[in-house]
């Protein structure tokens, strides 16, 4: 399976891939993982956006949004990756693996030298420690799910 990647930012996404990527972080977010919460949260306007379409089909099977620092306010200080999924059809074939890579490799393009902050579930803490993430807070809920934060430290160049 391969993957096409597009990173835009909002303004430049096609009214199409917008469509799909609120649709699929609609599909696992808000039903599967049966978290009510307002996904478009003004942070999408300030984002960049990964698209991992399939180079056959052209669906679109995974996505995260890239956030500059400060994106979430002043006391997030560090490039973000969030909203990180994979769509159902597309797990177990190395999508979520190749979305991490592609997320950290757009991130170090974008804001070269620092280090990368996540919001990650709790339970996917070795999947994000094995793309080089270290936990920096203890578990917390959101929105019903346990979360840690991690950080990537920025790459020597």
């Amino acid at each position: 399976m391969g993957l096409r990647w597009t990173c835009a930012r909002l303004q430049d996404l096609s009214p199409l891939a917008l469509y799909q990527a609120l649709a699929l972080r609609s599909q696992v977010f808000v039903l599967e993982q049966a978290c009510v919460y307002l996904d478009p949260d003004g942070v999408d306007l300030l984002a960049w956006h990964l698209l991992g379409h399939d180079e056959d089909s052209g669906e679109l099977f995974a996505n995260a949004r890239l956030l500059p620092p400060q994106a979430k306010g002043p006391t997030h200080l560090l490039p973000e990756i969030g909203r990180v999924v994979s769509a159902p059809a597309a797990r177990g074939t190395g999508a979520g693996r190749a979305l991490m890579q592609q997320a950290i490799a757009e991130c170090e393009r974008l804001w070269p030298g620092q280090a990368i902050a996540i919001n990650a579930q709790a339970y996917l803490l070795d999947f994000y420690a094995s793309q080089g993430f270290v936990q920096t807070s203890s578990p917390y809920d959101e929105d019903g799910i346990m979360h840690i934060d991690m950080q990537r430290p920025a790459r020597q160049v």
